[in-house]
């Protein structure tokens, strides 16, 4: 299953000539993995609340494909690509919505790692946890129409 989170490009998010400034791709992608972990049942705050760890990017990597402009909204549709005992890395797709035509705006792959809060050494996902990140994993490919979990 893979998470669909919308969300609308505002006067904050973009540059002097509207078109979303190249840092945001990135704020947007934040906020989806973290509304996707929600809508598991894991919310972030748990995690370092029950298990003092949280999640730190690692690795990200951006590819910038059509601009996304002042008011546009747009899909950003997250999916696990690979999850370890203390490692997951994403996939992110940030598109138009269908009613825009859906096209792709950028792509980013993320690389997470699951840290001691107090020490900021590695530290394994809860089994649990594990468990329920799995779900987001992109079994063949899930179409459009099935498969999605959507938070709008």
């Amino acid at each position: 299953m893979r998470h669909v989170f919308r969300q609308r490009v505002y006067y904050e998010d973009t540059d002097a000539g509207g078109v979303m400034y190249h840092a945001q791709y990135l704020a947007f992608a934040e906020r989806a993995r973290t509304e996707a972990m929600r809508w598991l049942g894991l919310p972030v705050s748990t995690l370092l609340r029950e298990h003092g760890i949280g999640f730190v990017v690692q690795r990200a990597s951006v590819m910038y494909r059509r601009p996304v402009r002042l008011d546009d909204e747009v899909e950003v549709i997250t999916t696990l690509r690979e999850l370890t005992a203390a490692r997951m890395r994403l996939d992110q797709a940030i598109r138009g919505t269908a009613e825009s035509g859906g096209d792709l705006k950028a792509m980013l792959e993320i690389d997470l790692a699951c840290i001691q809060v107090d020490t900021l050494r590695p530290s394994r996902i809860p089994a649990h946890w594990r468990d329920l990140l799995a779900q987001l994993a992109d079994t063949e490919n899930a179409s459009a129409d099935g498969g999605d979990a959507s938070h709008k």
